[in-house]
């Protein structure tokens, strides 16, 4: 059974987490498998939405596998020191400027949350709750200590870091770490509506506004206005950019292509 589902639907690809007997934690597989989807999710030109979800009803993700734990201590001990990497998959770096959307069915947590915290809409189930519980087994939490602040604050993310309880969905959302919280039914189903409204925008514009949102949270101010013009060009130059005015002209739907 794969560790990750990954369908294609109406310019939308789903990404599932397929552990539900472990919930959802993730292993190597499940790494791997994640990483492929995400690629293919970003290069594919007809896919402009991803979700992405747990499978069952009980978990987003519950974090690492905590038994493959030992094994990844003793791969990492023999690489170099000093080595560096990421851009692995969303959580740790990898770049993608199409929309995510996060449907939290359940359990969030550990790296769970981490995904989650990459994604850029964050729709929650009543029943989820969430949580960085490493500190509780004496590990550090590190790529979730830096995306944590950036969405919730420093305040808040420190609470989630430091003290390692759960909090719930309601608490999620008052500290912005979710912007809905829906019936347990139906938060797959929201974020599938989200995904459509989503791809009724120009694909391109939403992209380049993405990105230039992103990167501009580490940029000087004239140095971002000098990085979204220039981003906004090449947009201007697209087809979609010709045929939105022209709908609006004709009081008619555009019809974007993503080129």
């Amino acid at each position: 059974m794969p560790a990750v589902l990954y369908e294609k639907r109406d310019r939308i690809a789903f990404i599932t987490l397929n552990r539900p007997e472990a919930l959802n934690a993730f292993n190597r597989e499940m790494h791997q498998q994640l990483r492929e989807a995400w690629l293919d999710f970003r290069e594919d030109d007809n896919l402009w939405v991803a979700v992405v979800t747990g499978a069952g009803e009980r978990a987003f993700s519950a974090g690492a596998d905590v038994k493959e734990m030992g094994q990844r201590r003793e791969e990492q001990s023999r690489r170099s020191f000093w080595e560096t990497w990421f851009g692995e998959d969303l959580q740790s770096g990898l770049e993608v400027w199409k929309p995510t959307i996060a449907a939290i069915n359940g359990y969030c947590l550990g790296e769970g949350l981490t995904l989650v915290l990459a994604c850029d809409f964050r729709i929650a189930s009543e029943r989820a709750s969430f949580g960085f519980p490493e500190v509780n087994l004496g590990i550090a939490t590190i790529v979730g200590a830096i995306r944590a602040p950036q969405v919730v604050g420093l305040g808040n993310a420190l609470e989630l870091l430091l003290v390692g309880d759960r909090v719930d969905a309601q608490r999620a959302y008052d500290m912005s770490l979710v912007q809905r919280v829906v019936p347990h039914d139906s938060v797959r189903a929201e974020a599938e509506a989200l995904a459509q409204r989503l791809c009724r925008n120009g694909p391109l514009a939403v992209r380049c506004t993405k990105e230039v949102a992103y990167r501009s949270l580490q940029l000087p101010f004239r140095d971002a206005v000098r990085m979204g013009e220039s981003l906004r060009r090449l947009v201007a130059a697209s087809e979609d950019a010709r045929e939105g005015p022209q709908a609006f002209r004709e009081k008619r739907e555009p019809q974007f292509k993503g080129r």
